[in-house]
């Protein structure tokens, strides 16, 4: 199909919904971040980018540590409003009815409502542009027991996350296929225990 150029831009949808939580000097706040994204494996490492203007960059920056919360359907309308308004003179806690759970390793808060926090310490930040990246250690990761199966399989597509793209929320619960899939081996039908009735030979 006939493709248009367009100019450079962010273009790398869908992209994680999350919610930011951060403490420091005796205040909390949550910031919705989208641009959010893996950075390692061994040690296991993530990223968010924000602008420096924002009160959660100043308080992340200032105390080191943040919680990556991953959000559901039910909480879309507190994600958005997370977004749009300031930490500086709204309590979003209170507005977006959320609530506060203890971490383990850091100080900042998790939110009750995500089935997944995510706890981090930042390594380093790195000053690119409009946005600056903090890369960080992941120190513990708090799940929701309902998600874990019998065989201790965390099923996040039970949790209806959300997603953003190209300015919309979308909400991710429809599985497709496991990974690998393309080159793995189809299963053999198993024999029905029927034997085949011999023609006779002619």
């Amino acid at each position: 199909m006939p493709k248009t150029t367009w100019k450079p831009g962010t273009m790398l949808y869908p992209v994680p919904a999350v919610l930011v939580t951060s403490r420091f000097e005796g205040k909390d706040n949550i910031i919705t971040v989208s641009w959010a994204g893996t950075v390692c494996t061994e040690p296991p490492m993530l990223s968010i980018s924000l602008r420096p203007e924002r009160l959660s960059y100043t308080m992340i920056r200032g105390s080191g540590e943040f919680v990556v919360n991953l959000p559901v359907e039910k909480i879309a309308r507190a994600v958005d409003f997370c977004g749009v308004k300031s930490g500086r003179d709204t309590d979003k806690f209170a507005a977006g009815r959320l609530t506060k759970a203890r971490a383990h390793k850091v100080a900042a808060p998790l939110i009750a409502e995500c089935p997944v926090s995510i706890e981090c310490r930042v390594s380093r930040v790195i000053e690119l542009g409009s946005h600056h990246m903090f890369i960080a250690d992941v120190l513990a990761v708090n799940v929701e027991e309902r998600l874990i199966d019998k065989r201790g399989r965390l099923r996040l597509e039970d949790a209806r996350l959300l997603c953003y793209s190209h300015g919309q929320y979308f909400s991710v619960y429809r599985p497709l296929e496991k990974f690998g899939f393309s080159v793995r081996r189809k299963k053999r039908a198993a024999p029905s225990g029927r034997k085949r009735r011999e023609e006779p030979r002619k």
